[in-house]
Formats: C-alpha cells, sequence, structure tokens
C-alpha cells in the first residue's frame, strides 16, 4: 500500500487527495487510472545513431524483476466498546450480549516487487513491502510462484533482502550509482497496481532527496520522472548499461499516482545494507553524537566566516564519541575524512555508512580556526535516535528587546519542568514575540529558551542585550532549545 507521509494509513487516503503528501509506491490496491503513453527519442552522444529502443537492456533485466505478495492478519477495531461496561450491559439487558462487539480478524494483503540480486535467490525489496507480513509469496517471470523467507529488514533504509529456494535465477548487476548524473537516462520495472511487469523511461531529475517520510530514517534518493507506482516498491531502477542503480521506494503526489517525482534508494546504499543483512541480518551504523545544521549565509556572517561550507554543531550528546573527540557546539566542521562536506544529511549518511568503532577525520572551524580532530564513532541505535528527537538566576526580571522584538524573562525552575528542560539549563524564556519584529520573521516562538547570543551564554537580559550590541549590524546567532532540541538560528537585529 502507499504510505502517506505521518504514517496515514491507506484506508484515510481518499480524505486527503486535495494535499501534496509523500507516499511510498508499494504494496496495496488502487483504482486504475488512465494515462496517455507517449515514445521518447533520446539525443544520442555527437557522431552515433539515434536510441530509439531500450528493448534489448529490457529483454535482459525484466526476467529478474519479481512480483512479492505478502498477507498478514489484522483485527477490526471494536465496534460497540461501550458494552464492555457492566452497567451498560445491565441497561440493555440480554440484548447487548447479541449485539456485534468486534469483527473478526481478517487477512491483509499487499502488493510490491522486488529485484533478484544473486542466482541462488536472494532478492531485494523495500522493509515496507514486507513489514509485518506472516506469509510472503514471489511471482517469477517464467510463471513460478514461491514462498519467501525474510533474511534480514531495515527500517531506516526502508530495505529487506528476501531468500527462495531456487538456483540459476537471472540477476541484475548492482551498479554505481555515485557515478550517476542529473539528466541520465534510467528505466523503471516493477509490476504498478498489479496488472503485470511494467518499464517506463525517465530520467535522474535530482540526486540526494530527503522527503522526511520517516523520521531517522538515512534518505539520499534518487529523484526520477520514470513513472512510479503502487506496486513499483521494491521493483528496479536500472540505467542504460542494464545496471541496477536504484530501488524504487516512494512518490510525491497529489492522489497517489504518479505525477513524475518517484525517488529510488540508490544502489550503493542497498549494496552495502544487503551485504550486512545477509551475514548478520541486521545493520550496524556508526553514531558521532551531534545534530548538526546548514552554514547559512548569515550564521557565517554571524561567526565572521568566509564561505558556507560545511554544517554546524547545534547540540553535541553527553557521553557520545563526539564529546569524547573534544567537538563543542558551535563547532563547524568542513570536512570528513579529506572530503568536503556538503549537506548535513550527506554528511549523516556519510557517517552510518561507516562501521562503529572506525575512526574518522574531521577538520574544523573553532573561533575561525582551523583543527583537526580525530573520532572513534559509536553505534547508531534507532531507539536512542527517536528519543533525542542548574543554577538559576532568580528574579522576577522580565524584558522586552526592542531589537529582536521579543519579551524575555530568566528560567526558573518551574519554567524549566512545565517546559521538560534539563535541570540547571540556563537562559531567557521568550514570553512573548512581536508579530512584526526581526525575531518573528526568523521563526522564534513563545516557549523557545534562548541559551546563547553570538556563542556568549546569557542568563539575564542585561548579558543578552550587550551581546546583541556587539553585533552591530551583523546577524546575530542565537542558540535556542526548543520541545527539547537545540538550534541555531540567525536574526537581524533592528536599530532601537
Amino acid at each position: 500500500m502507499l504510505k502517506k507521509k505521518l504514517i496515514v494509513p491507506i484506508q484515510s487516503l481518499a480524505l486527503a487527495l486535495a494535499l501534496i503528501s509523500s507516499f511510498t509506491a508499494c504494496k496495496g490496491q488502487a483504482s486504475t487510472n488512465h494515462a496517455s503513453a507517449s515514445t521518447a527519442v533520446v539525443a544520442p552522444p555527437s557522431g552515433s545513431a539515434p536510441i530509439n529502443s531500450y528493448a534489448g537492456i529490457v529483454s535482459r533485466v525484466a526476467p529478474a524483476v519479481v512480483t512479492i505478495r505478502s498477507q498478514s492478519r489484522v483485527r477490526a477495531p471494536q465496534q460497540f466498546p461501550f458494552l464492555d461496561d457492566p452497567q451498560l450491559r445491565e441497561f440493555f439487558g440480554d440484548r447487548s450480549r447479541n449485539a456485534p462487539q468486534q469483527a473478526p480478524e481478517r487477512i491483509q494483503r499487499g502488493l510490491g516487487s522486488g529485484v533478484i540480486v544473486s542466482s541462488d535467490g536472494y532478492i531485494l525489496t523495500n522493509h515496507h513491502v514486507v513489514d509485518g507480513a506472516e506469509g510472503i509469496k514471489v511471482e517469477l517471470n517464467d510463471n513460478r510462484v514461491l514462498d519467501a523467507k525474510v533474511v534480514g529488514s531495515d527500517k531506516p533504509s526502508d530495505l529487506a533482502l528476501l531468500k527462495i529456494n531456487a538456483t540459476n535465477l537471472p540477476v541484475i548487476t548492482l551498479g554505481n550509482s555515485d557515478g550517476m548524473q542529473v539528466g541520465d537516462v534510467v528505466l523503471a520495472i516493477g509490476n504498478p497496481l498489479g496488472i503485470g511487469q511494467t518499464v517506463t523511461m525517465g530520467i535522474i531529475s535530482a540526486k540526494g532527496r530527503q522527503t522526511g517520510l520517516s523520521n531517522g530514517s538515512f534518505e539520499d534518493f534518487l529523484q526520477t520522472d520514470a513513472a512510479i507506482n503502487q506496486g513499483n516498491s521494491g521493483g528496479a531502477l536500472v540505467n542504460t548499461n542494464g545496471e541496477l542503480i536504484g530501488i524504487n521506494s516512494q512518490i510525491l503526489s497529489p492522489s497517489g499516482g504518479s505525477i513524475g517525482l518517484g525517488f529510488s534508494i540508490p544502489s550503493n546504499m542497498a549494496r552495502n545494507v544487503m551485504e550486512q543483512l545477509q551475514k548478520n541480518g541486521k545493520v550496524r551504523r556508526g553514531q558521532l553524537g551531534i545534530f548538526v545544521q546548514p552554514v547559512t549565509t548569515d550564521i557565517a556572517a554571524s561567526l565572521e566566516l568566509k564561505d558556507t561550507k560545511g554544517v554546524i554543531i547545534s547540540q553535541v550528546q553527553s557521553g557520545s564519541a563526539a564529546e569524547k573527540a573534544g567537538l563543542k557546539q558551535g563547532d563547524v566542521i568542513t570536512t570528513l575524512n579529506g572530503t568536503a562536506v556538503d549537506t548535513p544529511n550527506t554528511f549523516r549518511n556519510q557517517i552510518a555508512n561507516s562501521a562503529p568503532g572506525a575512526q574518522v577525520q574531521l577538520t574544523i572551524l573553532r573561533d575561525r580556526r582551523e583543527q583537526q580532530v580525530s573520532a572513534t564513532l559509536g553505534e547508531f541505535r534507532a531507539e536512542a535516535a527517536s528519543e533525542e528527537n542548574s543554577e538559576n538566576t532568580g528574579g522576577s526580571e522580565k524584558s522586552n528587546t526592542g531589537k529582536l522584538g521579543v519579551t524575555v524573562e530568566p528560567v526558573t525552575p518551574d519554567a524549566a519542568s512545565q517546559l521538560g528542560l534539563t535541570a540547571g539549563t540556563q537562559g531567557l524564556l521568550v514570553s512573548d514575540v512581536d508579530g512584526t519584529g526581526p525575531a518573528a520573521e526568523a521563526g522564534i516562538q513563545r516557549g523557545d529558551v534562548i541559551q546563547q547570543v553570538n556563542q556568549r551564554p546569557v542568563r539575564n537580559v542585561a548579558e543578552m542585550k550587550a551581546a546583541l550590541d556587539r553585533s552591530g549590524t551583523r546577524p546575530a546567532l542565537l542558540l535556542i532549545t526548543r520541545r527539547g532540541s537545540t538550534i541555531f538560528v540567525t536574526v537581524t537585529p533592528r536599530a532601537n
């Protein structure tokens, strides 16, 4: 079925047709949509003949793309739970005993696709295609239907590895997804809507995409305009050499049908996950233990940096590999193992692709000075990642800071408790925001706690005003705590 963003069940899909949401192009049934077909002629390299058919490639790779059908038992919700109350049963009498209270179990069936990656029966697909399944059937192109078992399934990457009892199977060779470029031609193969194996063509529209479908997932999608629909999940995205460069996973659509925004898990990520699942049945990932943000133009100006390269550390977890290595809040990481750090998502995936216990070399900027830091990675745990999501100055001091357009007051123990802050948290609580001021424009909200201004702790209004005065006309860099998360926000103070 399609999993809608915020994990809304497929049954609720019809209620949200007017909203654009993220979907996984996976198992489930849906009504058939009519679409016009078109033929594309791809311009060849200079001096060669036009490419007007991909039949040769399809004939080689299509036999290795299979249909996956899963089933699980589900129980409908109780229809009349109030009849469990003894007083209500007494009121309604014996008639209540005959009233239906709960529907019987039913079989839920799912549809997806998969890719044979070894001749002895290993198949790559999506985690969401087989998640919770009690029985899995694989339909091969020669019409055989075989039982499959789950070797391992990895929710963070949305990948799963299956095994069927068969030999001499056709396979697709895994290609190098890093070598794909925006504009390269690709073919998507799967079983959309259960109508049978279908091939669509498009190009790589973008790389390194995030959809934010699930918190804590490791997303580095190849985006394509090759049509992907329900049932395509787990199917193949291949290049014009017939190599697997992606596992089709998600679509973005207002209606559940393809509008040319499809997303595939890169083959290089799939290869790493597959090898670990085959060897250990699970995936282990490295973790540094920090939260990072992109270095925006305003952040660079606040820190007096020459450019916007790298990522800035907004939080260091206690006891983490980062803390042990001496990394600090406000450090800007510019390279990882000698490679320039581009975005927070890319950096996170690079760390996760390293094994726990591996050493990484980081180049950081601290106080505008470049330093080298070596860190030994810890191990990522999904449970801990989801959870990630002192002295009090006292008094009744409360003041409006005109330069930002906020009213602030010191954090009291009672306020810290109500906000779920760590004991001893110091800073200034935002109690009001001028809707026309620079703070509101920067996204600062009531209930935020300002802990630093330009990397200087602020415990009272006087310290905050002094820090803002030192900013002059430069944007001020504020460290904000909001609902347990710590982030940097830049605000350009207005002149009083």
